[in-house]
């Protein structure tokens, strides 16, 4: 338990981290976060289609597909159904404003969205350690650039400085929050872990093909789609690296 809490920690302090960067003016290139994004995209994927539906398949049965679809449609409903869509980094130049509701609609679009990164970290470490540890370095990766995004959506929306801190701080702890309720779901009744694994398997596929593929997609740097192919790659190289280290 206190190896995930610290993971779940790290992640809430990269969030916190880049939404302080932008609160400080410190220049972050746009196309850094484009990176960022499109690494974390392909190495999602990659373990969404390798690790976590296989996984679920095994572990759940025939009853996976329902938990997977569960798990999507979710975090489809909130986080642009019911409070409207968004993308990441879109508000990072100072020339767009945007409406103070629009921004309290996006806070509330990335505080669901990181509830159910926490809920994939602390499903997945704990059914497979290892696993876990891949769905961590996926959700670390895109952390930094939802901090960056959420602060300067609050600053281009007239919010105070303190508002734009309060919301990266508030959804990193929406990531812990994430985090300790599947440890309270699954001392109900243990068989609820390969549930939320499953659910939290729609919920990353979601999270990469519909929050992080489109922004690649947007980009006009013929670098990023390319960056996805990295992020791929790199997820296989992360699980060699585990499985040489851990097995």
């Amino acid at each position: 338990m206190a190896k995930i809490i610290l993971f779940g920690l790290i992640a809430a302090a990269a969030e916190v981290l880049g939404g302080t960067l932008i609160i400080l003016r410190k220049e972050w290139p746009k196309k850094i976060q484009e990176y960022l994004i499109a690494l974390s995209a392909g190495f999602l994927l990659a373990l969404v289609f390798f690790d976590l539906i296989p996984v679920s398949l095994n572990v759940v049965g025939s009853f996976a597909p329902l938990y997977i679809i569960l798990g999507f449609s979710t975090l489809h409903f909130f986080e642009h159904t019911l409070v409207g869509h968004l993308h990441f980094g879109e508000e990072t130049h100072t020339d767009v404003m945007v409406s103070r509701l629009a921004s309290f609609s996006a806070f509330a679009g990335l505080f669901i969205h990181a509830f159910f990164d926490g809920i994939s970290i602390s499903a997945g470490m704990q059914y497979d350690y290892f696993i876990g540890l891949l769905v961590f370095i996926a959700i670390l990766l895109h952390k930094l650039p939802e901090g960056l995004t959420i602060a300067s959506i609050m600053i281009a929306a007239s919010q105070p400085r303190k508002n734009a801190f309060l919301a990266s701080l508030a959804i990193g702890v929406a990531t812990m929050l994430g985090i300790v309720i599947v440890f309270l779901i699954s001392g109900v009744e243990k068989s609820t872990v390969g549930i939320a694994f499953a659910f939290s398997a729609g919920a990353a596929t979601y999270v990469g093909a519909s929050d992080l593929i489109p922004e690649v997609n947007r980009s006009k740097n013929r670098v990023v789609p390319l960056i996805v192919f990295a992020g791929m790659l790199l997820f296989y190289l992360s699980q060699q690296a585990l499985v040489g280290i851990l097995r």
